[in-house]
């Protein structure tokens, strides 16, 4: 309200807005330009003169007659041409429209009715209020490119719209001598774009490819063209073949770059993939985003940003990586924050599948892995369920468009079950000479089955480098075909689904987790042996302890692990608890008694910090009457976990004191 001087002014040849207010009110409509850009004679003054100049001449002749209050200085948004930075003068013109009420009604009850699924549904209501809103369409362009106006003129500017000149010409008895003059605009792009499902198939010729593949299945699309393309490709499929032209639209969000923006040209924070793929120096890349802008404060501005962001250019991380770093962020409909950074940690996963296959060939090439079945070993049946649940979760998730979770399952199985635990688990028995050949001959099998399977679940989110490691497996499985990309997708096998190993797995797990967490955090050197104690076991810890002792000594580096009664006096131990059970390793000579005191002192601190805040929270009226109940029990058993962490770690604290003091 502090701006201007309060009086309204309405142009409706020269404003959008200022045009519907106009029509609602009957106003008159004067065009005071010329398509040059000079002022034709509605405007009655400067007749001629180029806009531009016009307007400093109007603040002259305004100041001369004493009309002229002040001149302050603010910002416009005025368009410019991305092409030719040309100023955008809002014009009224003649112009092409398509009347889109009837072709809407169809187009909203086919989504309504279902025919049509969004994913995710809540973008079903974006198309719904864009449908029932909808105006008539603009469709013609002032463009040097397109599909051209099917119009032609003749000489007294009668209109004729057809196929072709000739066609008009044979339909209205046109004589030859009569002049025809196409119209110069071409079609909305959008227009062109709506006609994709059946014009790139040959229509309107029928033919092999048109009645196979229309209507398509999935489209996916970005969400801020569900009505510019996806509801235009629906009206016109339904105008021209009597069919949708898709069953399900898939909506993924826009990429954005690390810190939000969404990328453009103007902000130079575009990335281009064959940059990312191939890599770019840095003198290169600030040549690509700065090349063709008619601004030079913006080019600069940009080679600023860019030298800071890519100090060093960008090293190229592979097609698979790109690929695989867009499924990872690809949750339905939300916008893609894209962190240049996750793309190293998957080539990082690239290069872990590859090592992960040269070890597997390396212990199964030239061995006859097809002619019998071997003996399963616990790790093995392990993988194997493993691998089951995997190829589950993948496929639920591809069903439900969650690219994102299929990708995460992959790769947590890959890197975190497969490489660091499997392929771990898999050395004693590999490495034992006197070993049994049917065992042996088990877990060759489970490496090159597992691997190659998990190829397949892997291909279409990595295409590359498993299609070259699947050229040297697959033949060890003896699954035939010239490309993975012709292999089936894996079966699933209900019998190898083995929750008994899986629960033996995860236990070892936590044993030699624990083990290492204790070496870790007291800075024991990994080339030292342990010998290590578990405490509160039950009868079924200590024969899980004996079957298993091969595989967790090897895994934890420890020359024996055994179980002790709860009443055995053992001396000053470093200790970790997984569950309830107390995992000890006697702490003389392998630790400096100082700095583990202080490390004891900061943890003690730091548990019972969160239980003074778990405490605080479970005696709160108003969270255990209101939080659901499985909160409530969830945080109850977070509170009963700090008590017994506080208790081993005082009691840890206690026998170090009396190591040093002894």
């Amino acid at each position: 309200m502090e701006f201007g001087t309060g009086a309204l002014k309405i142009t409706p040849a020269h404003d959008i807005n200022d045009y519907e207010i106009g029509d609602k009110h009957n106003l008159e409509t004067i065009d005071i330009l010329n398509d040059d850009g000079t002022l034709s004679e509605n405007a009655i003054l400067y007749v001629g003169k180029d806009r531009f100049e016009v307007r400093k001449i109007i603040a002259q002749d305004l100041k001369k007659e004493n009309y002229l209050v002040k001149v302050e200085e603010y910002k416009n948004k005025v368009g410019f041409s991305e092409r030719t930075d040309a100023v955008i003068e809002p014009k009224l013109s003649m112009q092409w429209f398509l009347k889109m009420e009837e072709l809407s009604k169809p187009a909203l009850k086919h989504v309504m009715n279902d025919d049509i699924k969004f994913h995710p549904p809540k973008f079903k209501n974006t198309y719904r209020h864009w449908m029932e809103n909808i105006k008539d369409w603009c469709l013609s362009r002032q463009l040097w490119w397109g599909h051209r106006i099917p119009a032609w003129y003749d000489t007294d500017n009668q209109v004729y719209v057809g196929e072709s000149e000739a066609q008009i010409r044979r339909a209205h008895g046109l004589p030859d001598t009569l002049t025809l003059t196409q119209d110069e605009d071409v079609l909305d792009t959008w227009f062109s774009s709506a006609l994709w499902t059946f014009s790139t198939l040959g229509w309107p010729q029928e033919n092999p490819d048109l009645n196979s593949f229309h209507p398509a299945s999935v489209l996916v699309t970005g969400f801020d063209i569900i009505f510019f393309w996806v509801a235009r490709m629906i009206m016109m499929s339904l105008e021209f073949m009597d069919e949708v032209p898709f069953h399900t639209v898939y909506v993924h969000g826009l990429v954005r770059d690390g810190e939000g923006q969404k990328m453009s040209k103007s902000k130079g924070n575009v990335l281009d993939p064959i940059d990312l793929i191939d890599g770019i120096e840095l003198d290169a890349l600030v040549a690509k985003r700065t090349a063709n802008l008619m601004q030079p404060q913006l080019a600069e501005k940009i080679e600023k940003a860019t030298r800071k962001q890519f100090p060093d250019g960008i090293p190229g991380y592979g097609t698979d990586a790109l690929r695989y770093t867009f499924y990872s962020l690809a949750s339905t409909g939300r916008d893609i924050k894209f962190d240049i950074g996750r793309m190293e940690g998957y080539r990082n996963f690239c290069n872990k599948i590859w090592n992960a296959a040269r070890y597997v060939l390396s212990h199964t090439e030239g061995h006859d892995l097809t002619a019998k079945r071997g003996t399963l070993s616990l790790a093995d049946r392990w993988i194997r369920s493993r691998l089951q649940s995997t190829l589950q979760a993948v496929e639920g998730a591809l069903a439900a468009y969650r690219f994102d979770l299929a990708a995460q399952a992959l790769y947590d199985f890959v890197w975190n079950e497969f490489c660091d635990w499997y392929l771990e688990l898999s050395k004693p028995v590999l490495w034992d000479e006197a070993g049994q050949p049917l065992q042996l001959l088990g877990t060759r099998q489970t490496l090159a089955e597992v691997l190659e399977q998990a190829l397949r679940m892997l291909h279409p989110f990595m295409p590359f480098v498993t299609e070259e490691i699947w050229q040297s497996v697959s033949p060890l499985t003896d699954t035939t075909g010239d490309s993975i990309m012709l292999a089936p997708w894996p079966t699933p096998e209900p019998e190898h689904t083995d929750l008994d190993a899986e629960e033996e797995i995860e236990w070892m797990k936590g044993i030699i987790v624990a083990i290492r967490t204790i070496r870790s955090e007291a800075n024991i050197p990994p080339a030292t042996m342990l010998n290590v104690t578990v405490a509160k076991t039950n009868e079924q810890d200590r024969e899980r302890l004996q079957r298993n002792a091969t595989f967790l000594q090897r895994l934890s580096k420890s020359t024996r692990i055994t179980p002790i009664e709860d009443h055995e006096s053992e001396a000053a131990s470093l200790m970790a608890l997984f569950g309830e059970l107390e995992v000890r390793v006697p702490m003389a000579g392998l630790v400096d008694v100082a700095a583990e005191l202080a490390r004891l002192d900061k943890e003690i601190a730091r548990v019972e910090a969160e239980r003074v805040r778990l405490d605080g929270k479970l005696t709160n009226a108003k969270f255990t009457e209101r939080a659901p109940a499985d909160i409530v029990t969830a945080e109850r058993q977070k509170l009963a976990q700090a008590d017994a962490s506080l208790n081993v770690l005082r009691q840890q604290r206690l026998q170090i004191e009396e190591l040093r003091s002894g």
